[in-house]
């Protein structure tokens, strides 16, 4: 039977004919099967080769079969072992099952109850292998995905982020537009010991002032006009989970005590509702705004700008992750190739070139979009400079060179020309010191002065 190639079972028996006769039996139902006339022997194979199932008489000359399953179980504790026997007593059964053997069969015995007893322990030692390869991935640290961190400023936000997810602290992320604030949120969450819960984020930017307060806390039945029926706020659909509130600066400040309230209470009242509801929800909130001035001009508490930001972390803008660019770039590609259906491998030096000196000004979310659209209308095997936007290339010349004093122009083009080297060696520093004609100590010591972490590793 297909279901049961590439299970192995091992027969251990001193008789001949029981051995062969158990073997037909089980390679008819589709088993890899291999004899034994011995413990001793079976214990050789048992070095060489794994078996899923080990089926062996209890009467064996020499080592008894319970001897042999104690051995079975300290080589490989997977390993399920039936034991047969024509002496079979209450105590025998007992020992075995204690030693870990998975069934006890008393001769004479019927095929059936062999291939059942094959099958049972085969389902058995399945799920065992299961639940170890799940608590191991328990145990190893997650990963999270869709993060591009080779710049030493993003390398050091993901240490932290690494840090802060299995705490309950509320965190809040700042940065531009553009660079990510929920792709951290939600690497938090994954990385947390509510990541089997839900990650529920709400733009409180995009929602009217009037209903912010019914979407956050939820609302009793005739509260308002319009409340037909009572609505769970975002605070109870994520209790248990992580709430990302986005744009938290365009709360408006009456709204801002009851948010505060239910942060450090840890419970809410709906609209029109008089009993506070207890929530658990760990809190990440995000802005492209100054908050801080904010609080100065009154336009944001200042308490609950404190408790929000109880770890702050500020994502750099784009152009000051250089070293992100062009992996982004390539991520992105290989993320739109299926869907578009275009087997575009990469990009031209030329199109990096303007990649690197754009200044990125829409940051992560437009690389994304020049990317989609540069895919859109190339039919090469690469990106070309010509299929990217024409006022993006104008804006892309090298003008930064001539900015500041000559020691940081000298310094800025020294950095694009080694990063440049590395991302076309893929990191190959002996490749590229040879490139760029530096021994590979003085090529290091470019690497610690110009700051280029990231890539040194």
């Amino acid at each position: 039977m297909a279901k049961n190639q590439g299970k192995h079972i091992l027969i251990v028996d001193d008789e001949t004919n029981i051995r062969h006769s158990l073997q037909k039996v089980l390679e008819r139902e589709g088993y890899s099967v291999r004899v034994a006339a011995t413990a001793e022997e079976a214990l050789e194979l048992l070095k060489k080769r794994k078996f899923q199932v080990v089926l062996s008489d209890q009467k064996l000359p020499g080592m008894s079969g319970l001897d042999l399953l104690r051995k079975i179980k300290e080589m490989n504790p997977a390993t399920e072992v039936v034991l047969i026997t024509g002496y079979g007593t209450v105590e025998t059964a007992v020992e075995a099952m204690k030693e870990g053997a998975y069934d006890f069969i008393n001769k004479p015995f019927k095929r059936i109850m062999i291939t059942k007893a094959v099958a049972k322990a085969l389902e058995k030692q399945a799920l065992s292998e299961e639940n170890r390869y799940l608590r191991s991935r328990l145990l190893e640290p997650i990963q999270p995905e869709n993060i591009i961190a080779k710049s030493s400023a993003m390398t050091k936000i993901m240490e932290l982020v690494q840090r802060v997810a299995p705490l309950v602290s509320t965190v809040l992320i700042t940065g531009e537009s553009g660079t990510g604030k929920e792709v951290i949120a939600r690497a938090i969450h994954r990385l947390s010991p509510r990541r089997n819960k839900q990650f529920v984020a709400i733009n409180c930017g995009a929602i009217p002032e009037n209903l912010l307060e019914s979407e956050l806390f939820g609302h009793v039945k005739g509260s308002f006009t319009g409340a037909v029926r009572d609505k769970e706020g975002f605070f109870k659909v994520a209790s248990g989970g992580t709430l990302f509130l986005d744009e938290i600066g365009n709360v408006p400040v009456n709204l801002q005590v009851k948010l505060l309230r239910a942060i450090e209470e840890k419970a809410i009242i709906p609209v029109g509702g008089t009993q506070p509801i207890p929530v658990d929800i760990r809190i990440i909130a995000a802005t492209n705004r100054n908050l801080e001035e904010q609080v100065e001009s009154g336009l944001f508490r200042e308490d609950l700008f404190y408790r929000l930001n109880v770890v702050g972390i500020e994502l750099p803008p784009l152009r000051e992750r250089q070293e992100d660019i062009l992996p982004l770039a390539h991520y992105f590609i290989e993320k739109n190739r299926k869907i578009l259906g275009k087997n575009i491998r990469g990009l031209t030096p030329e199109a990096e070139d303007v990649l690197l000196h754009y200044p990125w000004k829409g940051n992560i979310r437009e690389l994304e979009n020049v990317i989609e659209r540069a895919m859109i209308l190339c039919d090469e095997a690469f990106l070309r400079r010509e299929d990217l936007p024409a006022n993006m290339c104008s804006a892309a010349d090298p003008e930064i060179f001539f900015n500041g004093n000559l020691k940081e122009a000298v310094h800025r083009f020294e950095k694009k020309f080694i990063m440049r080297t590395l991302l076309k060696t893929k990191n190959d520093k002996r490749l590229a010191a040879q490139q760029l004609g530096l021994s590979l100590s003085s090529l290091y010591r470019k690497l610690t002065e110009l700051g280029i972490e990231g890539e040194s590793k």
